[in-house]
């Protein structure tokens, strides 16, 4: 049976082989290569961002959401993504970059041990988040908060490294998220490793995303 069990690109043939329920997988149906224990059950918090100012997220302290400043006239719109005295204190970016993504797509879950990321979501689609604390002495996969930004709620959101995140196109069309971040991508001249975690790609990795939208 082909199952996508991390709800990631990374597939396994998978049967169970254990009276608890755990899978034995193996690749491409050769010799068993590990054991899959049960998916970890995530308790969700759904957030409904502020549509005006900003607010820290109650249970993951340094992750903010603020609205994303937009103006409007006859010609268009202007969208501001960051300013040097609205982000928060000693957060230098260095970088900034623009993905699109198709309807449906999921990006991550991921984390950085240094890097900080400041996204902003305002259309043309929306996008759930997710978040997961894998910070020293925080929850982890138990406990998720997820939220929706977009065109329908134009927004920014800080995430401190540490925190996992993920996040996918809820809507009918094509999306669009900025990220500023304040650490070079693979370092300076590419030559560096890239501060990156891929959870998506870990075939026993207990962080998927969440199968619901607020």
């Amino acid at each position: 049976m082909l199952v996508n069990w991390s709800q990631s690109e990374v597939w396994v043939w998978a049967r169970y082989c254990r009276s608890d329920g755990a899978r034995q997988f193996t690749i491409d149906g050769n010799w068993p290569v590990g054991i899959l224990p049960r998916p970890m059950k995530t308790e969700w918090n759904t957030i409904k961002p502020k549509t005006d100012g900003f607010s820290e997220v109650d249970g993951l302290p340094g992750v903010i959401i603020e609205e994303a400043p937009i103006y409007t006239d006859q010609r268009g719109s202007l969208h501001e993504l960051w300013r040097s005295d609205e982000v928060p204190e000693g957060y230098q970016p260095l970088m900034a970059c623009s993905s699109w993504s198709v309807p449906g797509c999921t990006r991550g879950p991921h984390e950085h041990e240094v890097q900080d990321d400041y996204f902003t979501f305002a259309g043309p689609s929306d996008f759930q988040v997710a978040l997961w604390d894998a910070r020293p002495g925080a929850a982890g996969a138990k406990v998720g908060w997820t939220f929706v930004l977009g065109a329908s709620c134009p927004g920014r959101v800080f995430i401190p490294h540490g925190v996992i995140h993920a996040y996918r196109n809820v809507g009918s069309e094509y999306g669009q998220m900025v990220m500023v971040a304040n650490v070079l991508f693979a370092g300076e001249g590419r030559k560096h490793p890239v501060d990156e975690i891929r959870h998506e790609l870990k075939a026993d990795s207990p962080y998927h995303f969440p199968d619901f939208t607020p």
